[in-house]
């Protein structure tokens, strides 16, 4: 079984995070006062319900890349997501705070009206396998067709983390299961509060502080 590789989490901090304001777009209304300085920008959309070591691999990755990564929370209330836009923003913003090249934002509406507002040059997506494939080039195609300016950059996720989706997050964490080693401490403290396990289970499943 491979084992993930272990990583630094801001989790102590996580409070200090939770007065922030929900991102608003905040990203793109600095836009025109940050375009000289910010390089080449990939935007990396998504629900982020809730963030994976998954996703940050594919974050961490295009740093190589780009200067700067924009993760951009999609708010879509048709998905009944688990955690709010702001709960969502503050995980995120807690996790990558010490990296100055990500930036986090949220949007509404069209991804390529969010892109437009910004400098960035690519959408970035990552790829779990071929079945993921299907749905993401409709979804980049027809990006296309709405801003022929703007390319997909597709990434496969790394070995060690291609089976792990947050509706699989979700749902384990909902049982009982524990996600250690593939979401952040501080996702899997929130996921604790969500799904309020009775005590012995928690003990049980150890999941008990």
């Amino acid at each position: 079984m491979v084992q993930p590789r272990p990583r630094k989490d801001p989790e102590r901090n996580f409070p200090a995070q939770c007065g922030q304001k929900k991102g608003g777009n905040n990203v793109a209304k600095r836009k025109k006062e940050e375009d000289e300085d910010m390089g080449k920008v990939a935007i990396y959309p998504g629900s982020f319900d809730p963030i994976t070591y998954g996703h940050i691999d594919i974050v961490e990755r295009a740093l190589e890349i780009f200067d700067k990564v924009i993760v951009a929370i999609a708010e879509n209330e048709e998905k009944r997501p688990l955690f709010s836009v702001e709960e969502r923003l503050q995980m995120v913003r807690a996790f990558f705070k010490d990296i100055p090249k990500v930036m986090v934002d949220s949007f509404k509406g069209l991804l390529v009206d969010y892109v437009a507002k910004t400098n960035a040059i690519v959408i970035l997506r990552g790829l779990r396998a071929t079945s993921d494939f299907e749905y993401e080039f409709h979804m980049a195609s027809m990006n296309r067709s709405l801003n022929t300016h703007l390319d997909t950059l597709f990434m496969m996720t790394s070995k060690d983390y291609f089976f792990v989706s947050s509706r699989t997050i979700k749902e384990v964490a909902r049982l009982g299961g524990g996600v250690e080693g593939l979401v952040p401490d501080l996702v899997v403290r929130r996921l604790k509060e969500k799904f309020k396990l009775p005590v012995t289970k928690k003990k049980q499943m150890g999941w008990d502080d």
